[in-house]
């Protein structure tokens, strides 16, 4: 009896590993969900400003919209054709560029894979598979300028761009635009870093701006221009922040900050993603009209009633197209 039991027992339990381990498989938790990939630009995660916003966007689909997030960075990939080609082999439905850096090496996978997805941020493509978002950034850049030119005591302010590109020099237009539709003798010292990744150069141009009496700095850098913030909170001066809020960063000198909600527009164009399915090769251009840049809250002085109006005006004029701006 205690054989017969005993072999009953093995048997059951050779069963059952049978059974778990070959005979049924678990369902796939992530089957049916939509995937979304995204190669990120050249500083990636961290840099406190354009890739960190996006990333952002991708967290709250992740959230709220149930899409599985994938992504790359160069330091890992070494090139942005690979990190572009692992994320099709992924089988993302959706995969996202993120800035113009990377347009080449997208397009070179998106031509090998026709039937992909894709989404650039920062310029414009005109391959059917590829849809484009760019933003007004110059519209933004305008409010900018108009507050550093309340703002100034010296009449002297500086703008840092990340790279002398066209996406860079809209935010530098703008800034100067803006800040001479309120003093048109206002100067304005302009410098290219060429580099978005070293905030320690973003501390050195701002010293050397700031020595030659520009007292208000706005940076459009992304980590080389949290060098740029954190310089004028130590010398006193104000600065600007951009894409993000970066109050945080320097809240002794940070006024305001230049918002370029990519987070907002990756988050609605996976949202309706999902509910389409397919997405069509179109440029979708995003402005102040559009909720697409804008102004975080003024922080670190108060304006006056008469230079809140200002302010004000200069949205309302640019929103309806009374204000043309001029771009090189």
């Amino acid at each position: 009896m205690k054989k017969q039991w005993l072999l009953f027992v093995v048997l059951t339990l050779l069963l059952t590993v049978f059974v778990s381990g070959c005979g049924v498989k678990e369902k796939d938790p992530l089957q049916g969900k939509m995937k979304v990939g995204i190669m990120l630009s050249d500083v990636g995660l961290g840099d406190q400003s354009f890739s960190d916003a996006a990333f952002s966007g991708l967290m709250k689909a992740r959230d709220q919209l149930g899409v599985v997030v994938d992504y790359r960075e160069l330091k890992d990939t070494k090139t942005y054709e690979q990190g572009f080609t692992e994320l099709v082999e992924a089988k993302n439905d959706l995969i996202v560029g993120l800035g113009f850096m990377v347009q080449e090496d997208l397009e070179k996978v998106a031509k090998k894979h026709p039937k992909q997805q894709f989404l650039l941020v920062d310029s414009v493509s005109d391959l059917d598979n590829i849809t484009s978002i760019t933003f007004k950034e110059d519209e933004g850049s305008y409010l900018t300028g108009v507050i550093a030119a309340l703002v100034t005591k010296t009449n002297i302010v500086g703008f840092v761009g990340g790279d002398d590109v066209p996406v860079i020099r809209k935010f530098a237009s703008g800034f100067e635009q803006g800040a001479k539709s309120v003093k048109p003798d206002i100067k304005v010292l302009t410098k290219y870093a060429g580099n978005f990744g070293d905030d320690k150069l973003g501390a050195n141009i701002a010293k050397e701006m700031i020595s030659n009496k520009s007292d208000v700095l706005y940076a459009a850098a992304g980590f080389t221009g949290v060098g740029v913030l954190k310089e004028a909170e130590r010398s006193k001066v104000h600065a600007i922040g951009v894409d993000s809020d970066q109050y945080y960063f320097a809240e002794k000198a940070v006024v305001t900050s230049m918002m370029k909600n990519i987070d907002v527009a990756l988050y609605e164009v996976i949202k309706d993603l999902t509910k389409n399915k397919k997405q069509s090769s179109e440029h979708i251009e995003l402005g102040l009209k559009e909720n697409g840049v804008g102004l975080a809250p003024i922080r670190t002085i108060s304006l006056p009633t008469e230079d809140r109006n200002k302010l004000e005006m200069a949205k309302t004029k640019l929103s309806n197209g009374e204000i043309t701006l001029t771009n090189n």
